[in-house]
């Protein structure tokens, strides 16, 4: 690429965009090595196509489908962003076809289930070698 030019095409026929920036402007990686990493992953679709390469040319209308946390995401490009701008800014990116509060999570991957934290009473102080080892017990039980 030449100096100062930002992988957008600004000809006819519409523009596009990098995936791995795209992913980065509209805030849905924390860097571009983060959304390189995505893409390589071959967990990221466009349009229903696995896509392995973080140089794929995103243009407006593409829809993207790709985990995030425990969430699988579904996302239609709305626009094309020049920089990564403000949470707001980038919220106008895309369309979620797929909000986050009405999805099941992925299976294979278990909400986080964690036993109870035992209680000592008020003014108990620490736990002493002996007590603690119960608990270690009781824990691994």
């Amino acid at each position: 690429m030449a100096a100062g030019d930002s992988g957008a095409d600004a000809g006819a026929g519409g523009g596009f965009l990098r995936l791995d920036k795209w992913l980065f402007y509209a805030r849905f990686c924390k860097s571009r090595q983060v959304a390189a990493a995505l893409c390589e992953s071959g967990r990221l679709r466009v349009g229903g196509a696995i896509v392995a390469k973080p140089h794929y040319k995103l243009r407006v209308g593409d829809v993207l489908t790709f985990p995030q946390g425990r969430f699988i995401r579904v996302v239609r490009v709305e626009a094309l962003a020049a920089r990564r701008g403000p949470a707001p800014e980038a919220r106008g990116l895309y369309e979620d076809l797929s909000p986050p509060e009405q999805q099941q999570p992925l299976p294979g991957k278990p909400a986080a289930a964690k036993a109870p934290v035992p209680q000592r009473e008020p003014g108990a102080g620490r736990p002493t070698k002996r007590e603690r080892r119960q608990l270690d017990r009781f824990r691994d039980d």
